[in-house]
């Protein structure tokens, strides 16, 4: 899966990845608080969100640099 995900973000331009970050930090937002107020039935879900998040992150740096 990571390898696939990793794939998909570096065939992103800059502006796709920006909107996929906006996207992922709204995402983790919302698990956060719902984890809070009563659990959630997967909690895992929020460190695959999380590494999402750093492999976005780490695409943009790289376009950016170059």
């Amino acid at each position: 899966m990571k390898s696939s995900k990793l794939n998909e973000y570096t065939n992103m331009s800059v502006e796709e990845l920006g909107n996929e970050l906006k996207a992922l930090k709204q995402e983790l937002f919302k698990l956060r608080f719902q984890h809070a107020l009563n659990g959630l039935d997967n909690p895992k879900k929020i460190t695959m969100v999380r590494k999402n998040i750093a492999r976005v992150n780490t695409v943009l740096t790289m376009k950016k640099s170059n």
